[in-house]
C-alpha cells in the first residue's frame, strides 16, 4: 500500500476549511469556556472525514478530465498510483465513519452533514457542468459547515455573519474557476464544462460584485463591536490580495493561496489575532 499516496488522496491541506465550525464559538466568545475544545473535537473530525470522502469520489468521477489537466494529472488517480476501484472503497469507508460520528453530536448536526455530503455528490456528478450552480454548490459547502459550527457548540448565527459567509464563499469560488479558466485557456472547456459556458467577463464582474459586497455586509457584522472595525482594513486588503493573485496568474485555490502566499497569510493571521484580542482581552 502506498501511504503517502492515499494521504494526498485526502488532501489534508483542504481540512483548513472545516475552522469554519470554530467560527461561532470563536466570534460569539466561548472557545475558551471550559470544555469548549473537547467539544469540537468530533463535529471538526466528522467534516475532515466527510470532506476528505467527498474529495475521493470527486477525484474518481474527474478521473478522465484531470488526466490531461497540467497540475492534476499528477494526482494519485489520474497519475495511476491508487485505482479508482481502491479510491471508492476508501470514499465510502470515510463517509460512514462520518456519518457515525456526526450522530454522536446531534440529530441536526448529523443531517446537516447528510446535506453536505449530498450536494457535494450531486455537484460532483451532475451540477459542476452548470454555471453559476457550480459556484453556488461550493458556496454550500462552506455554509453547511458554518451553520454545522453553531448547532455543534450551540450558539445562533448572526443574518450578518451568514451573508459574509456566503458572499465571501461565492467570491472565492467564482475566483478559483476564473484562474482555472485563464490558466487552461481554449482547453478550458475540455477540462470543466461550465468554464467553456461563462461569457467572458461574467466571473471577473461577479468576482468584483460579491468582493464589494463582503466588505460592505463584513463590516456591518463587526460595527456592532466597536474595537473590531478595526480589522475592515485587513479585510479590504485580503480581498484585494486575492484578486491580485487571481488576476496575475499566480492561482486561485483559497487554501493554497492563504498557505503559500505570503501577504495573505499574514493578513489572515493578523485578522485572527486582533479579533481574538478584541473578544477575549478586552
Amino acid at each position: 500500500m502506498n501511504i503517502i499516496a492515499y494521504l494526498k488522496l485526502l488532501r489534508p491541506t483542504q481540512w483548513l476549511k472545516n475552522l469554519m465550525l470554530l467560527f461561532p464559538p470563536f466570534l460569539g466568545g466561548t472557545i475558551l469556556t471550559n470544555g469548549m475544545n473537547q467539544k469540537g473535537i468530533t463535529p471538526i473530525f466528522s467534516f475532515c472525514l466527510a470532506s476528505s470522502s467527498v474529495y475521493i469520489f470527486n477525484d474518481v468521477m474527474d478521473f478522465a478530465n484531470d488526466a490531461s489537466h497540467p497540475t492534476k494529472k499528477g494526482r494519485p488517480i489520474p497519475s495511476g498510483a491508487i485505482s479508482k476501484g481502491s479510491a471508492g472503497v476508501a470514499s465510502l469507508v470515510l463517509c460512514a465513519a462520518a456519518l457515525v460520528l456526526s450522530y454522536q453530536v446531534s440529530s441536526s448536526f448529523f443531517l446537516l452533514l447528510i446535506a453536505y455530503l449530498a450536494i457535494s455528490a450531486v455537484y460532483s456528478i451532475k451540477l459542476k457542468e452548470l454555471p453559476i450552480v457550480d459556484i453556488f454548490c461550493i458556496s454550500a459547502g462552506f455554509l453547511l459547515r458554518l451553520q454545522a459550527g453553531g448547532e455543534a457548540f450551540g450558539i445562533a448565527i448572526s443574518e450578518w455573519l451568514f451573508l459574509s459567509v456566503f458572499l465571501l464563499a461565492v467570491f472565492l469560488s467564482t475566483g478559483k474557476r476564473l484562474c482555472e479558466k485563464q490558466t487552461l485557456g481554449m482547453e478550458a472547456g475540455n477540462h470543466r464544462k461550465s468554464l467553456q459556458r461563462y461569457p467572458d467577463g461574467f466571473l471577473e464582474g461577479v468576482m468584483y460584485m460579491t468582493g464589494s459586497a463582503v466588505l460592505v455586509t463584513y463590516t456591518m457584522y463587526v460595527i456592532a463591536h466597536h474595537v473590531l472595525i478595526y480589522t475592515v482594513p485587513l479585510c479590504a486588503f485580503g480581498l484585494l490580495r486575492y484578486i491580485f493573485r487571481v488576476k496575475s496568474g499566480l492561482g486561485g485555490d483559497p487554501t493554497d493561496s492563504l498557505l503559500k502566499d505570503g501577504p495573505l497569510f499574514t493578513v489572515g493571521f493578523s485578522w485572527a489575532v486582533m479579533i481574538g484580542w478584541g473578544i477575549y482581552g478586552m
